[in-house]
């Protein structure tokens, strides 16, 4: 256990309480990351609500536009009034995992140490209200900030059954086997991160912190982020999948397959012993 713990602060540098105080007492930018495949009808009314969060909170929004074969580059380049943002294009759909590596890495290039990056789906189901109390949460401490559907006042009930099912489930699983504090929900694409802690983990795996093709990526990130001994917070997430006006994009057998896949590659797989 002892060389685990001085592997994980190899992978990610310097320990936390090294970094300067300014990174969690100025409030910075929040850089908002939008992997979006085909939401030409849902990305709309999601950046008129994200422009009513940034006339109190600065935020800039990267739409990855992940090779949609709809309006959606179109409708991210109409934007919305008063909001900043950046078109990152994929010429080819890649999946949700390289968007969401793609959007990180774009944010994290552009972002100052005290800024944040938040990670949130396209489809509308997302309520970016919870931005500020996300930056919040960083601000008081946390590396990552997790909307939750699994703690008090969260609620999903709004998703169809099949999907509660394999969230639930990866809930269960991912808590009982992996014991990551803090952490209730593992699969949620909702969540903050502290723009330093990200820094130092694509410092060390590069192209590698993120693997996964499908929505297994999330929890990937996780596993891998997990070696920073990052602070982690939950905030009560009402999912609001009744929003949603596209076609679901999980496939259901697919994502419990690589759900397995990377919870036995992440047992087998010995902790990063050395940074880039």
């Amino acid at each position: 256990m002892a060389n685990q713990n001085m592997a994980a602060d190899e992978v990610c540098g310097a320990a936390k309480s090294s970094e300067p105080a300014a990174a969690v007492l100025t409030r910075g930018v929040a850089h908002v990351v939008l992997p979006a495949y085909n939401e030409e009808l849902s990305l709309p009314l999601l950046l008129t609500r994200l422009a009513a969060v940034a006339r109190t909170e600065h935020l800039v929004v990267w739409v990855v536009d992940d090779g949609s074969t709809d309006a959606t580059a179109e409708v991210a380049e109409r934007g919305a009034p008063g909001l900043e943002i950046k078109i990152v294009p994929h010429p080819v759909n890649l999946g949700l995992g390289q968007a969401v590596q793609t959007g990180l890495r774009a944010a994290v290039g552009a972002a100052a140490p005290e800024d944040i990056v938040v990670v949130m789906d396209a489809d509308d189901t997302h309520d970016p209200a919870l931005i500020p109390r996300l930056h919040d949460v960083i601000e008081a401490g946390a590396d990552v900030a997790i909307c939750s559907r699994f703690v008090p006042g969260g609620d999903d009930s709004t998703a169809p059954p099949f999907r509660r099912l394999l969230s639930r489930g990866a809930a269960v699983l991912f808590e009982r086997v992996l014991r990551l504090q803090g952490v209730h929900d593992f699969t949620s694409g909702f969540r903050a991160y502290r723009v330093t802690l990200l820094s130092r983990a694509l410092g060390h795996w590069g192209e590698r912190l993120v693997e996964e093709q499908g929505f297994a990526c999330m929890v990937e990130l996780l596993l891998k982020l997990r070696h920073c001994r990052p602070a982690i917070t939950e905030v009560a997430l009402v999912l609001q999948y009744d929003r949603k006006r596209g076609a679901s994009k999980l496939r259901l057998r697919r994502t419990i397959v690589q759900y397995l896949k990377l919870l036995a590659r992440d047992r087998l797989s010995p902790a990063p012993y050395r940074a880039l």
